[in-house]
């Protein structure tokens, strides 16, 4: 539950679920490249074969250096994928996107999502994805097997006592110890600073002289990285349900937490007005349901008709998670609530969750969560012993009954990480960049609407676009007003009116 991101195993079972001109030199491609960063020409100036993968789509792979302080010392290749621009005369450069994560597969985000983008955008841009470094298909960082991930999962994440406490806080040091030893190399170099170095490289390679850039959750942190480094290289940028670079790695735990507890609230109400609703017809009683369901689920897991796995409250905890990331899903999230409360039955929230982390029916997983905790745990300063990540779940418990201890105690790793970081959060200011979009939703569950508000504030340039909604993130949820805003600035380059809010 670090994840903050847009995650398209969400996109997928929410489509099943919802189912049941010239560029004006803005962003096009470059006559020339500009002169590339000391000890950086071969990757500036690198010429990536495209070739088919199925859909329409076209695949390659770009060369980056694995460590930027030393860039003859050794290099990695990352990921790419385009859906090539429907009218080559009209293109006006490449759209380079980011789903989330850290951890999310850019790849198949493109390939999943990709034709979801505005019609407009389809038309004059490429639509690209990437996975950055550390993921999928880029020098990807693994750590735990399944049926190790499948333990971690599965252990009580909201311990009640110190027994609970210590296989909790066994579990978190095996996973730093796995990394430790399978990943030792790559962890140092995983963090969103470099990433955003490789996004120029990208820009470079794709041949555009600015870059055009749509991120989602924690594709906005990575979004206003790049911008603090390289804020004269940006033609737009769209940063969608916020990340505040300010806050600690704890705060935004908790801050997190929050989140999917108003997410909760709003799905309760809704679910109060259905004639399937298992939580009766009065929202706080339905929100109290949940957390009676879980606390029974502690005592006795459910049945999971699946696999062999029992479903126990951190599984049953994260499914509902899951399922609060888009309103399309709240229907299935009813179905599943039934199924545990009259049946005893789990399989329902275990494949809701089983998205979330995006393990596969043979028990296998990406390297999402490999890869989320690596760039997570190196990016801020993380608490150092057990007893303070104790304070900050019980802070959360207090805010959010329901998901604080849950959220917070999922960064426990990090305190036995072998690789940490003195840099403290600050705030990004970009200063001398083009205006920047920043998108938050009201009742986002994973990016609460202040980190928004907090980021766009920050941002030299940056405008604050509202969505009065529900579900994490804005774009690509088929709100006509936000898409329109998003497409029209990712063009031009020009932000919808200050204040602006869609409904």
């Amino acid at each position: 539950m670090r994840a903050a991101r847009w995650t398209s195993a969400i996109a997928a079972l929410t489509l099943a679920v919802a189912t049941g001109c010239d560029d004006g030199g803005r962003g096009g491609a470059a006559a020339s490249s500009p002169a590339a960063p000391p000890g950086m020409a071969a990757y500036y100036s690198q010429k990536p074969q495209w070739t088919s993968c199925g859909g329409g789509m076209e695949c390659t792979h770009v060369k980056v250096p694995l460590d930027y302080a030393r860039p003859s010392q050794g290099e990695i290749s990352l990921a790419l994928i385009r859906m090539p621009a429907e009218d080559k005369k009209a293109r006006i450069g490449s759209l380079l996107t980011n789903p989330g994560g850290p951890g999310g597969s850019g790849v198949d985000f493109v390939r999943q999502t990709g034709r979801s983008f505005g019609d407009e955008l389809r038309r004059r841009f490429d639509i690209v994805g990437f996975d950055p470094r550390g993921v999928g298909g880029s020098a990807p960082i693994r750590c735990m097997t399944g049926p190790q991930l499948d333990r971690f999962f599965a252990t009580d994440a909201s311990p009640d006592d110190q027994s609970e406490l210590d296989t909790l806080a066994s579990e978190s040091k095996q996973f730093a110890d796995a990394c430790r030893t399978k990943a030792a190399r790559e962890l140092p170099y995983v963090g969103t600073v470099s990433a955003a170095r490789d996004m120029d490289v990208i820009r470079a390679a794709l041949g555009d002289q600015k870059l055009s850039y749509y991120g989602a959750s924690y594709g906005t942190y990575l979004g206003a990285e790049y911008a603090n480094q390289f804020p004269t290289k940006i033609h737009s940028l769209a940063l969608d349900g916020a990340i505040d670079p300010r806050t600690s790695s704890t705060d935004m735990l908790v801050e997190q937490a929050k989140g999917f507890e108003t997410a909760l609230r709003a799905f309760a109400a809704d679910c109060a007005k259905q004639s399937d609703c298992p939580l009766g017809t009065d929202q706080d009683a339905a929100v109290t349901k949940v957390g009676d369901l879980l606390r029974q689920i502690d005592r006795t897991p459910l049945r999971n008709t699946r696999d062999s796995r029992q479903v126990t409250e951190s599984w049953a905890t994260m499914g509902i998670a899951t399922a609060l990331y888009a309103k399309e899903t709240w229907p299935f999230l009813r179905q599943a609530l039934s199924a545990a409360q009259t049946r005893g039955d789990g399989t329902l929230l275990l494949a809701l969750a089983d998205q979330m982390v995006e393990r596969k029916q043979d028990g296998t997983y990406s390297n999402q969560t490999d890869a989320n905790m690596a760039v997570n745990c190196v990016d801020k300063p993380n608490p150092p012993d057990v007893p303070s990540y104790k304070k900050a779940a019980d802070q959360a418990a207090k805010a959010s009954p329901r998901f604080g201890p849950f959220v917070v105690w999922g960064g426990l790793p990090c305190v036995y990480w072998p690789v940490q970081t003195k840099r403290k959060p600050q705030a990004i200011t970009a200063k001398g960049a083009p205006p920047i979009l920043v998108i938050g939703t009201l009742r986002d569950p994973a990016t609460p609407y202040k980190w928004a508000q907090g980021l766009a504030s920050q941002l030299a340039s940056g405008e604050l676009l509202t969505l009065d909604g529900d579900g994490h993130t804005a774009y690509l949820q088929g709100n006509t007003c936000i898409t329109t805003a998003v497409d029209d600035y990712l063009i031009t380059g020009t932000p919808p009116r200050k204040g602006t809010v869609c409904h």
